[in-house]
């Protein structure tokens, strides 16, 4: 690991830690490659796996056409999941845990086969997979004022936070991913809404495409992991105070308070 590497992701570290932003690693080093920004990443996962946290699945961002092009870029990017970043349904996130927290909607998978790139397909994904369930992603970022590019969500494991799942679990036979659609309501009032098809154009794409990607650094999904598959609807700020409710068609809902 080069000493770049390490102290970009000690900057990132530091800044979780602190809950102050650093600047944009965009800004910083123009030239930060994507697989530069993935080693960041996998530098601050493996700090804490040495802490003693645990990678309990993964998460897809970036796969709406608007985002991709928001940021310049033609495919989605991932992130880790550890359990300390499991909220209950129905719970609350205090606000001295996060830094500048959004609410997204979106349908988690969890698998029960392993899948491992490259060529894993759709239906792979789909005959992998032991159930959907709603859920609801915060994400944050270590960068100020969410001033990020590619490279800085990237590093930033892929702007992670927190996440809930709720509703109830479904098989992959009893509904059309494609056609799921998700209303988000914040303090009783709809913010966003959204289809499956938003994702990819199938929520089990995103789930292919990740497969696929953490084949270049030798790393499976695994049976029993949660796969968050990516936002329905763009991401809503949340404040002290406020409530978030998704409801998903077929699914259920599932709800986070600040």
């Amino acid at each position: 690991m080069s000493e770049k590497i390490f102290q970009y992701a000690k900057q990132l570290a530091e800044a979780e830690e602190t809950k102050i932003g650093i600047s944009p690693i965009s800004e910083m080093d123009a030239e930060l490659s994507i697989q530069e920004a993935y080693a960041i990443q996998l530098e601050n996962i493996h700090r804490k796996l040495e802490q003693g946290q645990k990678v309990v699945g993964k998460k897809i961002g970036l796969t709406s056409l608007a985002m991709q092009n928001l940021l310049g870029v033609s495919e989605p990017d991932y992130g880790h999941l550890l359990d300390r970043m499991v909220v209950e349904n129905g719970g609350k996130i205090s606000l001295d845990k996060v830094m500048q927290p959004k609410v997204e909607g979106e349908i988690a998978f969890i698998l029960k086969n392993d899948l491992k790139g490259p060529n894993v397909t759709t239906l792979d994904v789909l005959q992998a997979t032991e159930y959907v369930i709603p859920a609801l992603e915060i994400v944050d970022s270590r960068i100020q004022d969410w001033k990020i590019k590619l490279s800085d969500t990237v590093a930033d494991n892929a702007s992670s936070g927190f996440y809930v799942l709720g509703g109830k679990p479904s098989k992959i036979d009893e509904v059309d991913l494609r056609l799921i659609g998700m209303v988000l309501s914040k303090n009783g009032e709809i913010v966003n809404t959204g289809v499956g098809a938003a994702a990819l154009g199938n929520p089990a794409s995103c789930v292919a495409w990740l497969a696929n990607k953490l084949s270049e650094f030798d790393i499976s999904l695994r049976a029993g992991e949660v796969i968050l598959s990516g936002a329905l609807s763009a991401a809503v700020e949340a404040r002290a105070g406020d409530a978030f409710t998704a409801k998903f068609a077929h699914l259920g809902e599932v709800s986070v308070r600040f």
